[in-house]
């Protein structure tokens, strides 16, 4: 049992240093699971609008919206990876990635 702490610990301290990418790749990968379904909501919100509107606002969607969402959550989720201790981080992480790609699988993405 103390190996198997021992090596889930050992995980946990060499994802450390990368805890900021972790949580820019999970939130990207949020982004691309979900982008589309947010993106379909927005345009049949918008649909009665003119085309100009319509490509202004879906570009302010993009730009803002979705970068606003990586450049604020992303160091949030980093201080919370963070505050985690050592032996729940990595199974943490390696949980997150594999329901990310499960829920990935059924929403068609992979």
């Amino acid at each position: 049992m103390y190996e198997i702490k021992l090596t889930i610990i050992q995980l946990s301290q060499w994802l450390y240093p990368w805890i900021g990418e972790i949580a820019m790749a999970i939130m990207a990968t949020i982004l691309v699971i979900y982008g589309e379904t947010v993106n379909r909501l927005f345009k049949r919100q918008i649909s009665g609008l003119h085309f100009i509107f319509r490509t202004i606002l879906f570009i302010l969607l993009c730009t803002f919206g979705y970068g606003a969402l990586l450049i604020y959550v992303t160091p949030m989720l980093a201080k919370l990876l963070a505050s985690m201790g050592m032996i729940y981080l990595g199974p943490l992480v390696l949980g997150v990635f594999i329901a990310l790609g499960v829920i990935a699988e059924k929403k068609n993405r992979i």
